[in-house]
């Protein structure tokens, strides 16, 4: 039996993740300390920004990871989708909510980075619009399952939602490459190595790993959540049932 299909039991991973919650937890917030403390007091300014660089620390990580959940939850899709893996909507669904956080996160600090480099809160430009179309897909996902009442259904209509959406991250990538942007081109992962100054770059990078270590923790909590209220649910039809 792999690992995989081991923990593909609720029980199973309710037991794992009670187990590893308050190691994630204590990264995390290992993590958030040293990289707050180097980008907001060690890290230089910015020659051109100036101490509005510091924004950034926030702003990039969140686009990051709205970025990396939301194909977090396209994977999960699909795996529930071909494999019917027990577990995988529940992970897609515990998902949206935590990547729709960052991606409005995303949108609200980069307003604010916005407004004093580029002299305006919002541009409809290939890199916002498309960052913008991620959110409403985050909320799409999350109203379907609103709104339909048989949760095999919704999983399996949200499922598709998931994936079809998934085209939008690679555009929002490598929106600034394909059409004019006010956005600089990838300065950190990019094929010739980054080009940001390492005072720059190492908080930034353990920024992005806080922003990971996070969204695994909330991840892991909602699922338990998620799990919980489905067996909830289940438990009511059952007595239902037997009322009947």
């Amino acid at each position: 039996m792999s690992s995989i299909e081991r923990f593909a039991n609720p029980t199973r991973f309710l037991k794992l993740q009670a187990a590893v919650q308050p190691w994630v937890w204590a990264i995390t917030i290992a993590l958030f300390a040293i990289g707050l403390y180097l980008g907001l007091v060690r890290s230089p300014t910015d020659y051109q920004q100036g101490e509005t660089v510091r924004i950034m620390y926030v702003h990039v990580p969140a686009a990051w990871s709205a970025l990396m959940v939301y194909s977090v939850m396209a994977l999960a899709s699909i795996v529930a989708i071909v494999f019917r893996h027990p577990l995988a909507d529940v992970a897609a669904r515990a998902a949206a909510p935590i990547g729709a956080c960052f991606c409005f996160l995303s949108l609200a600090t980069g307003s604010l980075w916005g407004k004093p480099m580029w002299g305006t809160w919002w541009v409809w430009d290939a890199r916002l619009t498309s960052m913008f179309v991620l959110f409403l897909l985050y909320l799409g996902y999350m109203a379907v399952w609103q709104a339909i009442d048989d949760p095999r259904r919704a999983a399996r209509v949200a499922a598709i939602v998931a994936i079809v959406g998934f085209i939008n991250v690679p555009i929002v990538k490598f929106s600034v490459d394909w059409w004019y942007s006010l956005h600089q081109p990838a300065s950190v992962f990019r094929m010739g190595g980054p080009t940001i100054h390492k005072d720059l770059l190492m908080p930034l990078l353990v920024m992005g790993l806080a922003y990971t270590f996070l969204f695994l923790a909330l991840h892991l909590k909602s699922m338990r959540t998620e799990i919980g209220a489905r067996r909830i649910r289940q438990a009511e039809l059952a007595q239902t049932g037997a009322i009947r």
